[in-house]
């Protein structure tokens, strides 16, 4: 069975993505900070018959970091890498005359710096695959310049471009950075607390991240919105 690691697979998106992948029979290998909340969604996720490691740790943690990927090994391999985990570096979201510098540094430690880390730990059991396959989840601010959204666009800008490096250096992988659009995560209520208006669901657009790992067009930036089309 093939095997991926998920960060930030406590919530939103990252549990949502865990769930789609073992309802087809994947085992995982998943991260967050809060262990108790980590837990019960791999309770949730075993109960599709698959294996599941939960690692609770920050990835801005080498040993963390370290242990996930010996964590994949002991499944039998790793396929997947999915670096979901993010910070905001403010929350609520601030202007950038505002933006903490300790914050600035944490969104890009966490969204960055923590993400090329984990891959340098993996990349030699992702090459080791016939399949093997790297998605960072993107967002629009990190093409689009939207007033409060600076520090974290600006890190999630880096992570794309990193992710486009290592598509150039690393030709036998799919690296896939993937903007998934809005979505009703706590991520998001957290960046703008007073944003009442309804969005999508995490689950509502993993079809696109899914069809990336059936089709696996070439390595790139996507957006979920036009991955989606088509896909029922």
């Amino acid at each position: 069975m093939p095997v991926a690691i998920i960060t930030g697979a406590s919530k939103g998106l990252g549990r949502a993505l865990a769930e789609a992948l073992a309802a087809r029979g994947w085992h995982l290998v998943l991260d967050a900070r809060t262990a108790g909340v980590l837990e019960e969604t791999a309770k949730a996720v075993a109960a599709h018959g698959t294996r599941v490691t939960a690692l609770p740790g920050d990835v801005t943690d080498v040993g963390h970091r370290s242990a996930l990927v010996a964590a994949a090994w002991r499944l039998g391999g790793l396929d997947l890498v999915v670096s979901n985990a993010s910070a905001l570096g403010a929350e609520p979201l601030v202007r950038l005359d505002e933006l903490p510098l300790d914050g600035l540094r944490r969104a890009l430690e966490v969204n960055a710096v923590a993400a090329l880390g984990l891959l340098q730990e993996a990349l030699p059991l992702l090459r080791a695959s016939e399949r093997g396959a790297v998605v960072t989840v993107s967002s629009d601010a990190a093409s689009e310049a939207y007033e409060t959204w600076g520090g974290y666009g600006a890190s999630k800008a880096a992570l794309d471009h990193l992710a486009a490096v290592l598509a150039a250096e690393e030709p036998a992988l799919r690296v896939w950075a993937v903007d998934p659009g809005d979505m009703a995560t706590d991520l998001y209520a957290a960046a703008v607390p007073d944003d009442g208006d309804p969005r999508p669901e995490p689950a509502d657009v993993v079809p696109a991240f899914l069809r990336l790992l059936d089709e696996r067009p070439a390595s790139g930036r996507y957006c979920a919105p036009s991955l989606m089309e088509g896909v029922r």
